[in-house]
């Protein structure tokens, strides 16, 4: 089995579950750390060439990191190409074991079984709380409706400020988002890397809570131990 991933989070999922099957990842496929293939380009504008050069016997991809022209045309060269959909918690879990069954995976891996026991209970009791989620600055763009990392904060108790916005992905003024009567404000490092220094100076008054982006965004092993360190970093914000 040969495979190409257009999906960092599926390229870690692939990669310590068959090694040896993937062939090709994006250059934003970061982990894991030694993973060695041949790059093809980004999550919105991979190198179709390059991919059909590899002859892959599967490429993997998802609805919203990959456009659909991209993949029309690994279909169009006569590539099986999976296209996950992943907007919660459940749903990644449920698309991690296609694809991996997909990939040639033997069996359902530890890690795997691991993420669904960690996310199989209730939140944590105490008062819930709104944020506000930003995952772009310039212009200002917030998680909005259906998302992934909308729903894993929900399961820790957090709630989006924009859960309802007709929008997945809202442009919002951040004038806006001083108003909007939040308790805190999560700011993860991708797809925009927030800082210290580049962030909470927008949102005087404001807890702000730097995360792990892959630890929020990203649905693959990290998903294991992605609960318990979420938890603690957001009850860090309330001491």
């Amino acid at each position: 089995m040969r495979v190409v991933s257009l999906v960092p989070s599926l390229t870690e999922a692939v990669a310590v579950t068959v090694p040896g099957a993937l062939v090709g990842a994006t250059d934003w496929c970061s982990h894991p750390a030694d993973l060695d293939v041949t790059r093809v380009g980004g999550t919105k504008n991979p190198d179709v060439d390059a991919v059909v050069r590899l002859t892959p016997d599967l490429v993997v991809a998802n609805e919203e990191e990959n456009r659909e022209t991209d993949l029309a045309g690994l279909r169009a060269a006569g590539i099986e190409v999976l296209v996950t959909e992943v907007r919660d918690v459940p749903g990644a879990l449920r698309e991690l074991d296609r694809v991996l069954s997909a990939c040639g995976a033997r069996g359902r891996p530890r890690w795997l079984d691991e993420a669904e026991a960690a996310w199989a209970g209730p939140p944590a009791p105490g008062p819930r709380r709104t944020a506000i989620v930003p995952v772009w600055r310039r212009p200002w763009m917030v998680l909005g409706r259906d998302t992934f990392a909308g729903d894993v904060l929900a399961r820790l108790g957090v709630d989006n400020a924009y859960a309802h916005h007709e929008d997945r992905y809202p442009r919002v003024p951040v004038a806006e988002l001083n108003a909007a009567d939040a308790d805190l404000v999560v700011l993860p490092d991708e797809p925009y890397r927030f800082t210290a220094d580049d962030g909470p100076e927008a949102f005087p008054g404001l807890p702000c809570v730097l995360v792990d982006g892959r630890l929020l965004t990203w649905y693959g092993p990290s998903l294991a131990g992605a609960r318990a360190r979420l938890d603690q970093v957001l009850r860090a914000a309330d001491r």
